[in-house]
C-alpha cells in the first residue's frame, strides 16, 4: 500500500520541529512521502532531504499550497487523524483492506470541516489530546502492523547496528 502524508497548516516559527518530526516519523513509518501546506518552508524541506541522504530511502516531501486541490485531486483513499474520529481499533482493519493509495491527512492549526467531510475515514488514535506525530506514528504501525520495523532504506550512508548497549552506527564507505 502507498501512504502519503498531507500536513495542514505548517507555521515555520511555530512548527518547525514539530513539522520535521512529523515527517521523519511518516517516513520511519512506512510513508513513501508527504505533503505539507501552510507557509512554504525550504528549512523543513533541507532538513527532510538531509535525513533521506544519509539514512537513505526515496522519502520526497513536497510544499502544496492548497490542501484542498491535494484531497479533491487525490487518487485513493484518504484517513483524517483526529481525536473525534472512530477508534483506530475498529478503523484500521477497514483501511488496511483497501488496496488504493493512501492519504493520511493530520491537523495543525484548527482543522476545516471541510476535512472531515472529505475524509473516507476519521480516525482516533486515542480520545485525548496528544501530538500529531504520535497519532500518525501509532496509526501506521497498526495499519502496518509492525512490518515497518523490518523496512529496508536503500541508498543508506548510515545505518544504527542494534545493540544492548551504547550507540553503534555503520557507515558506508561509498
Amino acid at each position: 500500500m502507498r501512504i502519503t502524508v498531507l500536513r495542514l497548516g505548517h507555521r515555520p516559527a511555530r512548527d518547525k520541529r514539530l513539522s520535521t518530526h512529523l515527517m521523519l516519523a511518516a517516513r520511519a513509518f512506512g510513508a513513501s512521502d508527504a505533503f505539507y501546506c501552510g507557509t512554504m518552508d525550504p528549512g523543513l524541506e533541507d532538513s527532510v532531504n538531509r535525513v533521506v541522504r544519509d539514512w537513505g530511502g526515496g522519502f520526497k516531501v513536497v510544499y502544496a499550497a492548497s490542501w484542498r486541490r491535494v484531497m479533491s485531486e487525490w487518487g485513493g483513499r484518504i484517513v483524517h487523524l483526529t481525536m473525534y474520529g472512530l477508534p483506530a481499533q475498529e478503523a484500521v482493519p477497514m483501511v488496511r483492506a483497501e488496496d488504493d493509495p493512501l492519504l493520511v491527512v493530520v491537523g495543525g492549526p484548527k482543522v476545516p470541516r471541510e476535512v472531515y467531510d472529505m475524509a473516507d475515514w476519521n480516525v482516533s488514535v486515542t480520545g485525548q489530546p496528544h501530538s500529531e506525530v504520535s497519532a500518525l506514528a501509532v496509526f501506521l504501525h497498526m495499519l502496518l502492523e509492525g512490518s515497518e520495523q523490518a523496512s529496508e532504506f536503500t541508498g543508506a550512508r548510515l545505518r544504527i547496528v542494534p545493540s544492548a548497549r551504547g550507540k553503534d552506527v555503520a557507515v558506508s564507505k561509498d
